[in-house]
């Protein structure tokens, strides 16, 4: 993430309060946003050990991560912090052999992706159909899903994608709104919790890196690891809150579903759910107990 967003100031601090703990036993030197291995390759980048530690998100090397890949799943997601605490939970739960080449320090996702739009207000799926919708890759498999036109970019692009109207929305979460300026021509904002996803990131250290450090360093940062869980959640739902105040005052509408409709939307993507436990029954993973797991979590915490 760019040196600017609240994110990687939070990753920042991370850094620097293992320094502190380990009394400089330990130092991080930080580059942010891509300065020593762009977002895409982190995860290779650490295994390698071009870097010692990587933050970035999963879901650039989608089909890496095959059974992770259930977290991000429209499952009905209301916030972030319930995100992230599920995606370590999925993680100790499953032990995904996936991520056994690094040392995870922590995961996290964040809050509700959700449909904002353009011009158009998006009452109920009729209104979505062929609006041409920023998405990409899962929320892509959405947006079509729920009968928009999902049109492919980075989400640095899709600020002049919007002014231009190569899109006439985004699939994207309710942050974005101040953080990437999108407020400036977006006008609506449908609150589709029902079929909202997420996105997981992590945090991991090269394995030989951290098998070289003594037991009680390790411990330390185990801890300061679990206080960062929470901490990285609290902030998705901050950020989101921020930015849903930012659009307001600039007289973004926010459009609330009836438990009906939402529930259609729902329907509409839950053969998203059937791909994705096919796929890993294809595999030999557990796709049926991590969706049940995961489903059941939300249940029972939001």
């Amino acid at each position: 993430m760019p040196s600017v967003t609240k994110q990687a100031q939070l990753a920042e601090q991370w850094c620097k309060e293992v320094e502190s703990r380990t009394n400089g036993r330990v130092k991080i030197t930080f580059y942010p946003g891509g300065t020593l291995i762009n977002a895409p390759l982190m995860y290779d980048g650490i295994v390698k050990g071009i870097a010692d530690i990587g933050w970035s998100f999963l879901a650039y090397t989608r089909g890496k991560f095959p059974l992770s890949e259930v977290v991000d799943l429209p499952l009905g997601y209301k916030s972030g912090y319930v995100a992230t605490r599920l995606a370590n939970e999925f993680y100790k739960e499953f032990k995904p052999k996936e991520l056994e080449d690094v040392k995870v320090m922590y995961l996290h996702a964040h809050g509700p992706g959700i449909l904002l739009t353009a011009k158009k207000p998006v009452h109920n799926l009729e209104d979505l159909k062929g609006i041409k919708i920023r998405a990409t890759g899962l929320s892509a498999k959405i947006v079509q899903a729920l009968g928009g036109a999902p049109v492919g970019m980075p989400i640095s692009d899709a600020y002049d994608a919007l002014r231009t109207g190569v899109v006439e929305g985004i699939s994207v979460t309710v942050e974005a709104l101040q953080q990437w300026k999108l407020a400036d021509y977006i006008k609506y904002v449908t609150e589709n919790y029902g079929s909202a996803y997420t996105t997981t990131g992590f945090c991991v250290m090269n394995k030989n890196k951290w098998n070289s450090l003594p037991p009680d360093v390790q411990k330390i940062i185990e801890d300061i690891n679990k206080e960062w869980i929470e901490k990285t959640g609290q902030l998705w739902d901050q950020l989101d809150k921020e930015g849903r105040v930012f659009a307001q005052n600039k007289g973004v509408k926010f459009i609330h579903l009836s438990k009906e409709e939402d529930e259609k939307w729902a329907s509409r993507v839950r053969p998203i759910l059937d791909d994705y436990v096919k796929s890993m029954q294809t595999k030999n993973l557990p796709g049926d107990k991590a969706l049940k797991f995961c489903i059941d979590y939300l249940k029972k915490n939001q």
